[in-house]
């Protein structure tokens, strides 16, 4: 006799990482084109950008997006591998917003804080989404 699992409303959890990675992957992309195609929009300190130029950034934004964007997608479709791309670069957008900070504090550290939630999320309750659909 099979036992089945009853998920609890700790699954909508997982629906929100799944719909805040589709939300946060266009935020990724966009943020990325502004960097392209304006790059004088954000303030930058006396250091210059952490790491690279606004083009190699811009990019790797835009890549990040388009990624993360796809996973939210495979998280609300029930896929784990979405859950393990959604972990995996919710942690890399993260990393890379800290980096970021110095460019443009208000909006990095809200990207980060939203990242958080969405590995939360996905680490503790993600497997129940999979019994709702």
């Amino acid at each position: 006799m099979a036992v089945s699992k009853q998920s609890t409303g700790w699954a909508g959890w997982a629906a929100f990482a799944g719909v805040f990675l589709i939300i946060a992957g266009f935020l990724q992309a966009f943020d990325g084109l502004v960097a392209l195609l304006r790059p004088t929009f954000y303030v930058v300190t006396e250091k210059g950008l952490a790491v690279l130029n606004y083009t190699s950034w811009g990019w790797i934004q835009v890549i990040l997006g388009i990624v993360v964007l796809s996973a939210g997608f495979a998280i609300l479709s029930g896929h784990i591998w979405g859950r393990v791309v959604g972990v995996i670069m919710a942690g890399i957008s993260f990393a890379a917003n800290l980096m970021f900070i110095e460019t443009y504090p208000l909006w990095s550290i809200i990207l980060m804080v939203v990242d958080a939630v969405i590995i939360y999320a996905l680490v503790v309750h993600g497997g129940e989404l999979n019994d709702v659909n």
